[in-house]
């Protein structure tokens, strides 16, 4: 698992009748120099341990009949960045145009577009504006409706990555500038076709992240922005870095056991996230560069799955610092009828219980084995109705909770489900926002959100191109 920076909430240690473990855990964590937050927030991309896991208590089993309760509602402009939530605060990046400006009408476009890009702090419990931060920035990319990258948030500093490569760290309190990078001045990286997506991952005093061909990886201090490694080269004058974010797992017993995973457009790596150093690769060439969804580990096993190359298990033996292939995906192409396995797009996978559960290149809500990819079953109600075509790159975000599934599909539905190798199961539905977005796919353009919800404090956060909405998820 990955390992998490964001500790217990410190409340609760002081109302124990135990305060030995309340001293001890304050100390621990004086000693380690972690960031405190609070064990409700959903501090960064995929939530506290980014691993797309709620664990809160008190949280509805059923959506009443009027939908859950609308809390707030407050103003935002484009963007497919999720908000982060920390300390009673909502972080959220938006991209707004300049006046009189406008984007191409052809997402595939890389024409320029001049605007701004944005950070606002808003108050969690009413959706007040705090503090603004914002800057230049013109887009030259696929897609420019605005940032990709969910914020990281800490108990004093807060960073986020915009699309075209501009780093920031922030003050959580005022909103001021501490440090930035620019990832194509800096290290004169070409901007990916769909722009910089890969969420920063913070690790102890080092905020990691995707950079260019020449440093896919880079660490730089969390506190000063000074690099303290850069790993890996791609090899293709071709290949990009992907938009995969990195993730830490722990792999076998060893002291050392730490994985720092990086998923390029080239290759699955293990590197040491002290230095840099890679400890094994795994070739993975992909189509149009897709290294998207989160890389999954299960035992010393990692999943990871692509849109037109499908799904890849690899077996890691942390002692000899190798990896082996168990299997690859075998479809002919990514449409329906030519796969068999899951080719996600953009939805991060959940494996449990020997099963995996994805959303497919069209929509496709399966299940597959772990063991070799062999898909048990298939549904389209998740992202749509049973009834509908299939959509290609139909989306849906799935989020663990307690044994139930929240599901958030593109068309601003949030589902209650349970899933298993027996089927899909739809226990409740509620429209919750409208989606405002288009997919240009097969010659239409469907409206869509694409942004990953954030859960905390019993509430529910999610935007789409004009707004940005809390609901109460709390059992009543």
């Amino acid at each position: 698992m990955t390992q998490n920076p964001y500790k217990t909430k410190i409340s609760k240690l002081f109302c124990t009748k135990k305060p030995f473990l309340m001293l001890l855990y304050l100390v621990t964590a004086f000693i380690s120099g972690s960031n405190l937050c609070f064990s409700a927030d959903w501090p960064q991309w995929l939530g506290p341990k980014r691993d797309g896991v709620w664990n809160e208590g008190g949280i509805l089993t059923r959506f009443p009949k009027e939908g859950p309760k609308l809390l707030w509602a407050s103003p935002l402009s484009g963007g497919y960045a999720g908000p982060a939530i920390a300390n009673g605060r909502v972080y959220i990046t938006d991209r707004q145009l300049s006046d009189g400006k406008t984007d191409s009408e052809n997402l595939f476009s890389r024409a320029n577009s001049e605007g701004k890009e944005r950070l606002l702090c808003l108050d969690a419990s009413n959706g007040k504006p705090i503090w603004e931060f914002s800057y230049p920035c013109t887009y030259k990319m696929a897609y420019p409706c605005g940032p990709r990258c969910t914020p990281v948030v800490t108990d004093s500093l807060v960073y986020f990555l915009g699309a075209m490569g501009d780093l920031y760290c922030l003050d959580v309190a005022t909103g001021k500038p501490i440090w930035n990078k620019s990832f194509t001045k800096d290290y004169n990286a070409p901007v990916p076709v769909w722009g910089f997506s890969a969420h920063p991952l913070l690790d102890g005093n080092k905020l990691i992240c995707l950079v260019g061909p020449k440093k896919v990886a880079v660490a730089f201090d969390a506190k000063t922005g000074k690099e303290l490694w850069g790993s890996l080269q791609l090899e293709k004058p071709e290949a990009e870095i992907g938009y995969c974010p990195p993730v830490i797992f722990e792999i076998g017993t060893a002291k050392n056991n730490r994985h720092l995973i990086i998923w390029h457009s080239e290759s699955l790596n293990g590197l040491d996230p002290e230095t840099g150093k890679l400890l094994w690769s795994e070739p993975f060439r992909l189509k149009a560069n897709l290294s998207i969804p989160t890389p999954r580990l299960v035992d010393n096993k990692i999943l990871v799955s692509s849109f037109y190359n499908g799904s890849m298990l690899v077996e890691i033996d942390a002692e000899k610092k190798s990896s082996k292939l168990i299997w690859k995906g075998k479809g002919r192409g990514e449409t329906p009828k030519q796969t068999e396995g899951l080719h996600s797009i953009m939805s991060t996978p959940f494996v449990e219980n020997g099963y995996i559960f994805g959303v497919c290149s069209y929509g496709e809500l399966r299940c597959v084995k772990l063991s070799d990819g062999e898909r048990i079953w298939e549904n389209l109600s998740a992202t749509g109705t049973q009834n509908e075509p299939v959509e290609r790159w139909g989306n849906a975000f799935l989020i663990k909770h307690d044994k139930s599934f929240f599901i958030f599909n593109e068309k601003g539905d949030l589902i209650i489900s349970e899933l298993s190798p027996s089927g899909y199961k739809e226990i409740s539905r509620s429209h919750l926002i409208d989606p405002t977005g288009i997919a240009p796919a097969g010659g239409t353009k469907r409206k869509i959100v694409w942004s990953h919800p954030a859960f905390a404090d019993k509430k529910i956060f999610l935007r789409n191109d004009k707004e940005i909405k809390c609901y109460s998820l709390a059992q009543e």
